[in-house]
């Protein structure tokens, strides 16, 4: 038998959930009395259209692409409230962690949820159809109120794209975490190494930032391929930093 490993997870209750006051049920079901599972990170974030692009990358080709975008963005059930626009984003810390907060979750999909795992957290979601400006439902939009990552890449990717390691406490890492030696900045999608005008400081000597990063910026810096885009790095350095317009 596989014994159980140490691992963290990404949790969004959406904002589907939000508005239908369900925050205080998902925490819940995730507490430490029903999992063994602590926090290792929590934070409230406004969802910018670069963060939300970057965490559904995987649908970028999809038709309902832009529509799950303006889902998690708060866009579909805060039309008019962009205030109220959030998400909560938490890290799940614990053996088997991964699969503790999915059996919780239950399946992707609502009308599954309820037909296959009743009780389950998704089970009070709903599919919405998704139309083209014609009025043809050209896919299904899944407000299943929670995101959990799927594997062990997919929950380190999720994880260093809503936080930083400041984010998390030194001894709940799990990630390599390095001192940054230089300044990189970010403007217009590009990466400059000397402050431009208008330009974001992502990284400045003395900061402690995940090493995959640091090597993201890096290779970016020197015209080299990089294992992820320098998006998804700018993306967590953005949270909470100033409203978009739309």
């Amino acid at each position: 038998m596989t014994e159980p490993k140490l691992e963290q997870t990404l949790v969004l209750i959406k904002p589907d959930a939000l508005k239908n006051s369900l925050t205080g049920y998902v925490l819940s079901q995730y507490s430490e009395f029903h999992t063994g599972l602590r926090f290792a990170g929590a934070k409230i974030v406004n969802v910018t259209r670069m963060l939300a692009e970057e965490h559904y990358v995987e649908h970028r080709d999809k038709p309902f692409f832009f529509a799950l975008s303006d889902y998690i963005r708060g866009k579909v059930h805060y039309p008019d409230a962009p205030d109220k626009r959030r998400v909560i984003a938490l890290v799940y810390h614990g053996l088997d962690a991964i699969r503790k907060v999915r059996d919780i979750a239950g399946p992707t999909n609502p009308h599954k949820a309820r037909d296959t795992r009743p009780g389950c957290i998704r089970a009070l979601g709903t599919v919405v159809p998704v139309m083209d400006e014609s009025g043809k439902i050209i896919a299904d939009r899944l407000d299943n109120l929670i995101h959990a990552s799927a594997t062990p890449a997919e929950a380190e990717r999720e994880i260093k794209l809503w936080f930083r390691p400041v984010d998390i406490p030194p001894l709940m890492r799990i990630y390599p975490a390095v001192l940054c030696q230089e300044h990189f900045y970010f403007k217009d999608d590009r990466l400059f190494t000397e402050h431009e005008v208008g330009s974001t400081l992502l990284m400045a000597p003395g900061e402690i930032v995940w090493q995959s990063d640091l090597e993201v910026v890096q290779a970016i810096a020197k015209g080299a391929p990089a294992a992820y885009t320098l998006q998804a790095v700018a993306a967590k350095y953005l949270i909470n930093a100033l409203p978009e317009n739309d």
